[in-house]
């Protein structure tokens, strides 16, 4: 089995669409240029800001392989292939393995939540990192997912090869507590909330897939590497720009408050595909002036 390191941080892209509805492939790539002229050490295609449940397999397919022609290798490029079955879960797996993806980030299915028992949810990410073709990262979003991975599961699940790691996008800095009892050599625990990169690093997880990064790049660079040299002035100053962002308009707004904070810094955010909505004016005024740069 290939066998990756997760650290750093990783941004978790959009995807644009034209007013046809259409994925903007030009759009996308641009952006992701963009993306990591930041310093950011990856970029995740197809997961929750990407609009994921909204694309077809054609379209998911035009991204991964738009995605690696921009992503160099010293990047990692890592594809969201969770499916409410294990069967379609493994041939999103193979397809972007084949189309060049590094690892895959596999959200639980949740459909049939009340069926979704720790054997059940064992057995999913069993076979599907045995016969993934590359690495596999544990998606937890209780958001979506309505349960959590417990931390018992989890350390399973840290045993087997080809599972390289977690992203943790509950919010809950005692359920990351419980995850960090599995990191070791080959197995990392990554942040999913913004608002939490560096209460997450002094814990101890080793980076974040956070879509702040899309339209704050530098300050999460700076929470970063402030933290990693020791500068914690520098990671706390950051941190606290971020904070209000991540709450407001990531959480608070979601993939429409991504998208419209993208245009605000000249980036391609464009429209969102239905039955999403375009945000209305009052909150595009409360994503500009959190994007205001601040008073001295």
């Amino acid at each position: 089995m290939p066998t990756l390191t997760l650290a750093g941080v990783f941004a978790p892209v959009t995807t644009p669409f034209t007013a046809s509805e259409t994925p903007d492939l030009v759009g996308f790539a641009s952006n992701i240029r963009s993306h990591l002229a930041h310093g950011l050490h990856g970029i995740v295609v197809c997961g929750s800001t990407g609009e994921a449940a909204l694309l077809d397999e054609a379209e998911r397919a035009a991204l991964i392989e738009t995605a690696r022609s921009v992503v160099p290798s010293g990047k990692l490029l890592l594809m969201g292939t969770g499916a409410e079955s294990t069967k379609q879960c493994v041939t999103r797996c193979r397809d972007a393995g084949a189309r060049g993806a590094d690892a895959v980030l596999v959200v639980a299915p949740h459909y049939y939540g009340a069926q979704m028992t720790t054997a059940a949810l064992r057995a999913h990410y069993q076979r599907v990192a045995d016969e993934s073709p590359v690495p596999v990262v544990v998606y937890n979003i209780p958001k979506y997912m309505h349960f959590k991975i417990e931390p018992e599961l989890l350390a399973e699940l840290s045993m087997h090869e080809n599972i390289v790691g977690v992203k943790d996008s509950s919010g809950d800095l005692a359920l990351i507590e419980g995850y960090l009892q599995s990191q070791g050599a080959s197995f990392s625990v990554l942040t999913g909330s913004g608002g939490q990169l560096l209460p997450g690093l002094q814990l101890g997880v080793r980076g974040g897939i956070v879509a702040v990064s899309l339209f704050a790049g530098g300050l999460c660079m700076d929470v970063y590497e402030g933290f990693k040299r020791g500068d914690i002035e520098r990671a706390t100053i950051a941190q606290e720009r971020l904070k209000p962002m991540a709450s407001q308009i990531v959480a608070g707004l979601g993939v429409p408050g991504v998208k419209a904070a993208l245009d605000t810094v000249g980036l391609v955010g464009g429209p969102v595909r239905q039955p999403l909505l375009a945000l209305g004016t009052e909150q595009l005024q409360t994503v500009r002036a959190l994007m205001a740069p601040p008073v001295d």
